[in-house]
């Protein structure tokens, strides 16, 4: 919860000393702060997710800027969306990416990631995350295990309520019928018919809390979750064995990358699955930091990580620390 700004009123000498002081000292140095706002990545922002639809990266930041790049993460431009906090992106294919927005929105925008559209979210009250289905019907689940659907760009949702108190953080479309999604305290649940409807699946083992899963098909699987772990199925989620995680770190969010489940977290690390087991993925000059955006750029041998501190940028996945 942020706090209230405290007013401080000044007596009245103190107000032309400060006059005084400021009339005798030299101006400062603006040039600085302008160079700064010129930027499209500004050192204050904090990537929160991005996705590529394999011609335009696009990512969102806590202060509700998109970034986009189209040229693979070696230069961005800058797009504000004023009072907003882009908590997940997806594309949407050739019609475009859709976002979640932490005040109650989702945003659209075209494949070149442009033209930026919100639309208002009643429920979930807060959307954790989203994706898009086959016929590009958007879908968004969060808080008290709520899942919405949309076919017409927003205009209307169907909601559904598992009655649950518990948060859905991973959601994803498998193929034309197919849907799973993940929460809290082990919740599985699925969707056979497109999402008309979802029915609880069996729990995961010990209260597991998903930070974020990736299904390669309707069969198998991977999700990650606290202090590092790391579970696979291969039945699509009636059972769960565990993976060995050898770069000790959380991964906040996984996607394939030439063909292989890549995942990245706190401590800027980055893992690839090498059989059965998770290991750090050296690149040039990391940095100690959570990354909570990234996203594969196909046929690159990289990806685009994203943190705190401006942290945007492409790194290669074959480099040599």
């Amino acid at each position: 919860m942020s706090k209230a700004k405290k007013i401080v009123l000044l007596p009245l000498w103190a107000s032309l000393a400060s006059g005084f002081l400021a009339g005798c000292s030299p101006a400062p140095e603006m040039s600085g702060i302008a160079a700064e706002r010129l930027r499209a990545v500004h050192r204050y922002d904090i990537a929160q997710a991005a996705a590529s639809n394999g011609k335009v990266v696009v990512a969102g930041t806590q202060d509700g800027a998109v970034l986009i790049s189209d040229d693979q993460g070696k230069s961005w431009r800058r797009t504000a969306l004023g009072n907003s906090s882009l908590v997940d992106i997806t594309t949407c294919g050739e019609r475009g990416f859709v976002a979640i927005d932490h005040y109650h929105k989702l945003w659209s925008a075209d494949a070149a990631g442009g033209n930026w559209q919100a639309v208002p979210l009643e429920l979930p009250r807060t959307p954790l995350a989203v994706t898009c289905d086959a016929l590009g019907g958007w879908w968004v689940a969060g808080t008290n295990a709520v899942i919405a659907g949309s076919s017409d760009q927003g205009k209307t949702w169907k909601t559904t309520e598992l009655g649950e108190d518990t948060q859905i953080t991973s959601l994803q479309f498998l193929g034309n019928k197919k849907a799973v999604a993940l929460g809290e305290f082990g919740l599985t649940v699925f969707s056979e018919d497109g999402g008309a409807t979802w029915k609880k699946g069996a729990k995961i083992p010990g209260d597991f809390y998903p930070y974020a899963a990736l299904f390669r098909n309707d069969s198998e699987g991977w999700v990650s979750g606290i202090a590092g772990q790391m579970l696979h199925t291969t039945d699509g989620g009636k059972s769960w064995q565990k993976q060995a995680n050898t770069a000790h770190a959380s991964l906040y969010r996984l996607f394939l990358h030439d063909g292989a489940p890549v995942g990245v977290g706190s401590g800027g690390v980055i893992a690839r699955l090498d059989g059965n087991t998770w290991r750090v993925l050296p690149y040039t000059d990391p940095v100690p930091v959570f990354l909570g955006a990234s996203t594969s750029l196909p046929g690159q041998s990289a990806v685009v990580i994203g943190g705190p501190g401006g942290l945007l940028r492409a790194v290669s996945t074959v480099a040599k620390q």
